[in-house]
């Protein structure tokens, strides 16, 4: 998927997160979304492409939970036994 979709989709998703009075709450539910709803690919497009240097686009809300909540919107596969 262009990465420029992404972005837009973020973006329409922290809107609705936004509009919560706490700044925490509003992180919590824009990560569980893109945990719950985004396929493992989308997020990690999304995250590599914000780390290479893009995502000026992109709702200080999306930015701030891609860096802060990093771990639950791609939490690391399991380690193999």
């Amino acid at each position: 998927m262009k990465v420029e979709k992404l972005a837009f989709m973020a973006n329409q998703i922290a809107a609705f997160f936004e509009a919560d009075p706490d700044r925490e709450v509003a992180l919590d539910g824009f990560s569980g979304h893109l945990r719950r709803f985004w396929d493992p690919r989308m997020r990690k497009e999304l995250l590599a492409w914000v780390e290479a240097g893009g995502g000026e686009s992109l709702n200080p809300l999306v930015r701030e939970a891609l860096s802060l909540r990093r771990s639950q919107i791609l939490p690391e596969a399991p380690a193999a036994p």
